[in-house]
């Protein structure tokens, strides 16, 4: 069973930054794809990366279309962790963020794929 735990949520005005972390614990989460996802106030759930279990050059990495350029998925195996580091904020990307992990190496953008999920992390961004 693995458990994920996010960090690194907050508030930060528009253009600023944030770096989300998500630390996750289990016997085989090294061999699973990992994602994050976010959920605005009265809107569905929706991806915004994704990456597959191994990291190396030119790993299968998935991002939602608005945000490519702005945000970037990475993991670090070593310490069962993904990161999202989100640059350019803006009052859009206010959400609740979610790091999710799944028990296959490749990566989805679909939220019904990932069986494993952390409690959620707070962003907000200020105009």
């Amino acid at each position: 069973q693995e458990q994920l735990v996010e960090s690194g949520g907050g508030l930060v005005q528009t253009g600023g930054s944030l770096r989300l972390s998500c630390v996750a614990s289990g016997r085989t989460s090294r061999e699973y794809a990992m994602g994050w996802f976010r959920q605005a106030p009265g809107k569905e759930r929706e991806v915004v990366a994704a990456i597959e279990a191994i990291p190396r050059i030119g790993s299968k990495t998935i991002y939602k279309n608005s945000i490519q350029g702005r945000f970037t998925i990475s993991r670090d195996n070593a310490k069962n962790s993904e990161y999202l580091q989100m640059n350019s904020l803006n009052p859009e990307d206010t959400a609740v963020y979610y790091c999710a992990a799944r028990s296959v190496s490749w990566p989805s953008g679909r939220e019904k794929d990932y069986p494993y999920w952390g409690q959620g992390t707070q962003v907000t961004v200020s105009s």
